[in-house]
């Protein structure tokens, strides 16, 4: 492989990424203070069995290893885009687990999805109700002197008023945080947000850094320096944010994926290492099974046949396959009702496909 990658995709776990080259100096970032990344078993969501399994078992493509590497050095996004059931999902956690790069931060897209909802939450009303509870318990009705504020309109009350106790940042906003090796973000399903959401999120990432109003209003309040402490996705464990505004330091891997349901504009194309995921051939889909199920049935070269007959004529999703070679393996089936229920298991995905379109 090329001396500049780190990333094999042969999924033995390595620490390849401390010899990622530099970043271009365009791309070079210097946030602070510098971050810990997160093991894996910080984030007991990120370390379902699912995501465990997909990780481990992911076969990657001699193009898909070199273009995230392309992304890696190039401190670019990675926007991965292909029918559904090729791993584009799955690539970001193969990734993770290789390069031990820690738990996944995953922010999945729909039509309401806007920029503010990745960065950070913020609950103006359950600050409000600390607030008048700090007031009921000092019986004058008035918000008391906050340790490191002044009450509203800005810094803490006692009881947790503060800003920070009620703002949590969102997975694009916990990995831009400083962390000294880059997180994995997956921004899954890109093509369903609308329109605006591509190019916000351009900004964001082009900048490497965002800034956050409610704290940065408290910070002019503040009596201490205005380093808030808030809690990041996926942990309890709060992180310091210096008068609001996060920059990172090692830029995140950063996945994007498309179903291809739409296009997307040049200038967020243009900013992104671009990777279009095929339907795997039979070799590809025999690695696949042999990756999966660690004794394929001795059907499965049959199995595996049909299915890419039937795939010749619609769309059909590779866990299909793998759903149809573990039941019929384990239900002892004979040719004739393995067929038929093979052919149950893998539904044309497309309703054209079963004839039921117009």
């Amino acid at each position: 492989m090329p001396h500049w990658s780190v990333y094999t995709g042969n999924s033995q776990p390595h620490d390849g990424i401390d010899r990622l080259p530099d970043p271009p100096p365009w791309r070079a970032f210097d946030g602070e203070p510098v971050l810990r990344p997160p093991r894996d078993g910080d984030d007991e969501t990120a370390v379902s069995p699912d995501r465990v399994h997909r990780a481990r078992s992911y076969v990657a493509s001699p193009e898909s290893v070199q273009l995230v590497n392309a992304a890696l050095v190039l401190r670019r996004p990675l926007l991965v885009t292909g029918p559904p059931g090729t791993g584009k999902s799955s690539l970001a956690y193969a990734v993770a687990r290789e390069l031990r790069l820690g738990p996944v931060l995953r922010w999945n897209i729909t039509s309401r999805s806007t920029l503010a909802d990745g960065l950070y939450q913020y609950d103006p009303l359950s600050r409000l109700y600390a607030v008048r509870q700090t007031a009921w318990r000092t019986g004058d009705g008035v918000p008391a002197q906050g340790v490191r504020g002044q009450g509203l309109p800005g810094g803490d009350v006692p009881g947790g008023g503060g800003v920070e106790d009620h703002l949590r940042l969102g997975p694009l906003g916990t990995a831009l945080l400083p962390y000294e090796r880059p997180r994995v973000l997956l921004v899954d399903e890109i093509d369903k947000s609308d329109l605006d959401l591509p190019n916000d999120l351009l900004n964001v990432l082009e900048e490497g850094q965002y800034e956050i109003p409610e704290l940065m209003r408290a910070a002019r309040h503040s009596a201490d320096g205005a380093t808030a402490e808030v809690l990041a996705d996926g942990t309890d464990t709060p992180v310091a944010v210096a008068r609001g505004r996060v920059r990172c330091r090692a830029f995140p891997f950063v996945v994007l994926t498309s179903n291809g349901e739409r296009e997307f504009p040049p200038a967020f194309l243009r900013r992104c290492v671009r990777l279009k995921l095929r339907r795997p051939d039979r070799e590809q889909l025999t690695e696949i099974v042999r990756a999966h199920l660690d004794t394929p049935p001795a059907e499965a070269d049959h199995l595996i046949d049909r299915f890419l007959t039937r795939a010749a004529d619609g769309e059909l999703a590779t866990d299909q396959l793998l759903n149809a070679l573990y039941l019929t393996g384990v239900a002892g089936l004979d040719a004739e009702s393995r067929d038929a229920l093979a052919d149950e298991l893998m539904p044309y995905l497309s309703a054209t496909a079963d004839g039921d379109g117009f």
